[in-house]
């Protein structure tokens, strides 16, 4: 027997090696992840080893030699030997799927124990949701751990109960007028003033709420305009905050509101000096809540990133937005796990007060099991 180890970056490009050097009667004994390459252990590029192995003696000529010596069955022993014609076994069917799914896929399942194939496909569907190899691994390994012989279907209950572990109690309620002054936090470009516009559109025309804004964006026109344009379609009072001071005189002069919402600067969030200017325009020990406003359409490792320049900000929650421009979800639910915050909305276009909804815990799981389910 020959046997052979294979390594590429993908699964689909090991076996193109396999097929290549050893054919299409080679047979994988063992696969799993690597990582080489980098420098002082960072930047390591993940590879696929495969080790395959070929009999020297083909395989027609062993069938070949076993149909000579196998001795003749009459036509009346085959007859009564024939079974009974039996439907196929489903789960058998879609194990062997998923069997197939594993050599085809850029499988990662070296880092697992043998699970069942639909687990480490499942572990393989959260990488490719942008989720952290260290959280899926842990959230597959503790599904497996409550339901070993679970398949698909039952995944998003799964899912759904290991989120609920995780997050505290409250974690998704979103804004509940305990709080009367509410600020929103966040890098540029994510949304926030749209998400503001539709949060007060929400509270004044569902809940009945008297709203205000105050702006302490002083950096943009463009922001400031827009949220001025927004005051006046809800005829919501706005007031424009370029220091403390005029922060301090806007919360005394919307002391007798229900809801006051306070857009901040989107400045960019690797700098370090923005925390420390917005806290001196803006209070943050005063009896307020601050939301952080994050794209989905960013990476898991830059909203750690975002995540951590904010942390020094007391965060009550997170709010998600353009859910319209990804089909990703792993990232927002890893970070929101580990840093312990919940997700207060998701936003999913521009369109006001409409295109923002509130989620929980087994809604975000249909969100990442998505069409996994359905294979």
């Amino acid at each position: 027997m020959k046997v052979k180890k294979f390594t590429a970056p993908t699964m689909p490009e090991v076996m193109q090696k396999v097929r290549k050097e050893l054919g299409a009667d080679a047979v994988i004994l063992h696969s799993k992840a690597i990582h080489t390459g980098g420098f002082l252990g960072l930047f390591k590029k993940r590879n696929i080893e495969v080790v395959a192995a070929l009999d020297k003696e083909p395989k027609r000529q062993k069938q070949a030699e076993q149909q000579v010596t196998k001795p003749r069955v009459s036509e009346k022993e085959v007859k009564w030997k024939e079974p009974a014609a039996t439907k196929p076994d489903q789960g058998m069917l879609q194990e062997l799927r998923d069997l197939k799914s594993l050599i085809e896929l850029n499988s990662n399942t070296g880092n697992l124990p043998q699970y069942p194939a639909a687990y480490r496909l499942f572990y393989e569907h959260l990488l490719s949701q942008d989720m952290e190899e260290e959280m899926a691994e842990r959230l597959v390994s503790s599904m497996y751990g409550h339901n070993p012989e679970a398949g698909r279907d039952s995944f998003v209950e799964l899912l759904a109960e290991e989120l609920a572990d995780r997050f505290p109690e409250g974690a998704f309620e979103g804004i509940s007028y305990e709080k009367k002054f509410v600020h929103f936090v966040g890098p540029t470009g994510v949304g926030k003033t749209t998400t503001i516009a539709k949060i007060a559109a929400k509270s004044v025309l569902k809940d009945n709420k008297r709203v205000a804004f105050i702006t302490t964006d002083t950096y943009r026109i463009a922001a400031i305009d827009q949220l001025k344009t927004y005051s006046k379609i809800l005829d919501v009072p706005m007031e424009i905050a370029y220091n403390l001071d005029d922060y301090r005189s806007a919360r005394e002069k919307f002391k007798d509101f229900d809801l006051v919402l306070v857009d901040t600067a989107g400045r960019n969030f690797r700098d370090e000096k923005y925390v420390k200017e917005l806290a001196q325009i803006i209070d943050l020990n005063q009896d307020i809540d601050t939301y952080l406003v994050l794209s989905l359409a960013a990476k898991s490792a830059d909203l750690m990133e975002i995540y951590r320049q904010f942390e020094k900000v007391p965060i009550k929650q997170l709010v998600f937005t353009k859910k319209d421009e990804t089909a990703s979800y792993g990232a927002m639910a890893g970070l929101s796990m580990a840093s312990g915050k919940g997700i207060a909305y998701i936003t999913t276009g521009q369109d006001v007060p409409d295109d923002i909804e509130s989620v929980d815990v087994q809604k975000l799981a249909k969100m990442i099991v998505g069409e996994f389910a359905d294979v």
